[in-house]
């Protein structure tokens, strides 16, 4: 029966299975002894760091801290706060200059100024998706938002190019922060965890061999409602168990909902298990107390999420067979 407590699970047991299967997976299958942690500060980063104290033990847990030009002025101090209240070993690697290197700053301004051509030094930006799509069935297309450095805001639809290559750039933020936990795993004969929760990893929210590529993804499986509940089980702060989910990538505070989900987390959960499940259109709606045409507009976003995803979930595909060789 489809209600709003089907995401209760009795959460000392998941974190029991939790951690068997993360061990056995990293000490059996891996062969690597314990975990790298890249913590934000976020709830998923975080609660993945707490299950692997659990799991491994602090001294086995390696936290990673890796702000850049655009993070969030309190990503470093949660992320700090979570390190030290989990008693682990971790650093923070400032990834700016490698950035800049790279030119991930200057394709990004590139990208803004097909738009706004005079977006400069000083200036904020973040994109985000029309307003109530819930109620339309038109096509979801991305606008710029800007904010001048007098603070007035200025928002255009983005062209296709100018939106591919902006997300290209911003892509490299993820891929940098990947290649330093790898270094990490590497360098103490750990594995790297990924930190997605199952909306996110079930709608395709990260980048591929970003934020995507990991060895073992501990809450993969866990709603995000569920990952604040097991946050909270597990005895982290208040203050991160009550974090707004943000994507942590654009210089203006940019939420999760307005990015990329059609509704905010503790509703998309509910309608994705509400999907999940087979629950009808129609008892869906009564018990998200929305119209039905609102609750299959959700569903149909699934969907084409989950088709246009795909790709990023997709492994390097052989052309040829390689039999000696069994995964």
């Amino acid at each position: 029966m489809f209600n709003r407590d089907v995401l209760n699970i009795d959460l000392e047991n998941e974190a029991r299975n939790i951690s068997t299967g993360w061990r056995d997976i990293v000490i059996k299958r891996l062969t690597r002894r314990g975990a790298v942690v890249a913590i934000s500060g976020g709830i998923d980063s975080s609660c993945c760091a707490a299950l692997a104290v659990k799991t491994f033990g602090p001294k086995k847990v390696f936290g990673l801290l890796l702000p850049e030009r655009d993070s969030s002025s309190s990503s470093v101090r949660l992320g700090t706060q979570v390190a030290e209240h989990l008693g682990i070993e971790f650093t923070v690697e400032n990834i700016q200059p490698t950035l800049a290197a790279i030119g991930c700053y200057e394709r990004y301004d590139a990208a803004v100024k097909r738009v706004f051509p005079h977006f400069g030094e000083g200036w904020k930006s973040k994109i985000v998706l029309p307003d109530d799509l819930l109620n339309s069935d038109r096509m979801n297309f991305y606008r710029l938002v800007v904010q001048d450095p007098d603070g007035e805001m200025m928002t255009e639809r983005m062209p296709l190019q100018a939106y591919l290559e902006l997300v290209a750039a911003t892509n490299f933020k993820q891929r940098i922060r990947k290649t330093l936990e790898y270094f990490h795993a590497d360098r103490l004969n750990y594995a790297v965890t990924g930190t997605p929760n199952r909306l996110e990893y079930d709608q395709g929210f990260f980048v591929k061999n970003g934020d995507g590529a990991a060895d073992v993804k501990p809450i993969a499986h866990l709603y995000k409602t569920q990952v604040y509940a097991m946050a909270r089980h597990l005895g982290l702060p208040d203050e991160i168990c009550s974090t707004t989910p943000t994507t942590d990538t654009y210089s203006l505070e940019q939420g999760q909902d307005e990015f990329y989900f059609v509704l905010p987390y503790p509703e998309m959960d509910l309608l994705l298990w509400a999907k999940n499940h087979q629950v009808s259109v129609d008892n869906a709606a009564q018990v998200m107390d929305l119209e039905p045409a609102q609750v299959e507009r959700v569903y149909k976003d699934i969907d084409r999420k989950r088709a246009t995803t795909l790709p990023l979930h997709l492994t390097g595909i052989l052309v040829g067979e390689v039999p000696e060789i069994i995964k």
